[in-house]
């Protein structure tokens, strides 16, 4: 039997939109989320955000080192290869002052599954995984409510509307940039064309997921490569799982998802969690609020709530938080009424950016750091700020 035990991959990927899947949450299902989710923790977990460093916005590992330095190695029989990485702009307009300023950040990474992984998940997996917001300018991003329209992904003068920032972060290249000549989009792209047609004998998926600011960027992208398929095949399923997303569109954007053949969306929200509630609505540009449209969740969703947990304290924790999520996923209720963990999300990583769980379980408290902030002793004795290995 493969890793995705028995139902196979592809109900679990949402061929039938999880009909019988979410309440109570299948088992099979809670461990392919769980999977799904963990695939995230890398790419915040390796990000630069030292101001310090003159690498601010870069991956701290190597491509072919990224899951191994991270904890997604041992004891996981999904195994996948990173094959690419990928980096988006979010900028900074200073219309008084007459100009812009951009950055560009590593936001995420393009991976597939080895043969082993292949044994484990039922198929050859394309993943593109998103992270949540980091940068200070990607939080001035994630505040622009304005709609607009997506030519890019629905051609031009289609009805749907999106959030503006996040469109123009998916879409956009900046010049002389030597992380964004082109876009997120067209990196993405570029590298799962390519991983389409070297794998175009086997049966292949493709999943997007992020968490966050990172599930607005994959539900963008996983529609743009549904509506504009690789290599023109439109026979790849396309799954996005979403852990927190923010709304990302309009009416007519959640009725195009919704009528594409190709695309399945689950959105994971914690009951708790004020993210999943925002957007509430936007206005065009040029235009005032008294033009307000709603902004509207998209796909299936799949609500949870980690305090309903005995094992997180009772109050003063951010609900926001991935590991939560996962927690929250890993809960199921006994006849007795009780929430009780299944054990397919490891009870330390609870602990892992916050202090979430009892004391009684004896994990220290927001356990997770770069040991020494990348700071590397020499062979003299002095410390340097090393914290940036080079990909090949």
């Amino acid at each position: 039997m493969s890793g995705t035990g028995n139902h196979g991959w592809k109900v679990l990927s949402g061929s039938d939109h999880w009909k019988d899947l979410l309440e109570p949450l299948d088992s099979d299902l809670r461990r392919y989320l769980i999977h799904y989710g963990t695939m995230i923790e890398p790419v915040g977990d390796a990000f630069i955000n030292e101001p310090a460093s003159k690498n601010v916005g870069l991956p701290r590992y190597a491509r072919r080192n990224l899951f191994q330095n991270t904890g997604l190695v041992k004891g996981n029989p999904f195994k996948y290869e990173v094959t690419k990485y990928f980096y988006a702009p979010s900028q900074l307009s200073l219309d008084a002052l007459g100009y812009t300023l951009s950055e560009s950040n590593w936001i995420g990474y393009v991976a597939v599954a080895t043969d082993e992984g292949k044994a484990a998940l039922g198929r050859r997996d394309i993943l593109v995984v998103w992270r949540g917001t980091i940068r200070p300018f990607e939080w001035i991003t994630n505040i622009i409510f304005l709609f607009v329209n997506a030519p890019l992904i629905f051609g031009q003068n289609s009805d749907p509307l999106v959030h503006m920032g996040w469109y123009y972060m998916y879409t956009s290249a900046i010049q002389d940039s030597p992380l964004n000549a082109t876009s997120a989009r067209d990196q993405i792209r570029e590298e799962v064309a390519r991983l389409v047609e070297l794998y175009k004998d086997e049966e292949i998926s493709i999943t997007v997921t992020g968490h966050s600011l990172g599930s607005s960027m994959a539900t963008l992208n996983a529609t743009d490569l549904a509506f504009n398929p690789i290599n023109n095949n439109k026979d790849i399923p396309i799954t996005a799982f979403l852990y927190a997303s923010p709304k990302v569109g309009d009416e007519n954007f959640k009725n195009a998802i919704s009528n594409q053949q190709n695309l399945r969306v689950l959105r994971i929200s914690d009951v708790n969690d004020p993210v999943p509630l925002v957007p509430p609505y936007g206005w065009g540009v040029g235009e005032t609020e008294e033009s307000k449209i709603d902004y509207v969740d998209v796909g299936v969703g799949l609500a949870i709530e980690s305090k309903k947990s005995n094992y997180l304290k009772p109050e003063g924790l951010n609900y926001h938080d991935l590991m939560l999520y996962l927690h929250g996923i890993d809960l199921y209720q006994t006849p007795e009424g009780a929430f009780e963990r299944k054990g397919d999300f490891d009870l330390a990583k609870v602990n892992k950016y916050q202090d979430a769980l009892k004391d009684e379980n004896r994990i220290p408290i927001a356990w997770f750091n770069i040991k020494d902030k990348g700071m590397v002793q020499q062979d003299d004795g002095n410390y340097i700020l090393d914290d940036h290995e080079p990909d090949e």
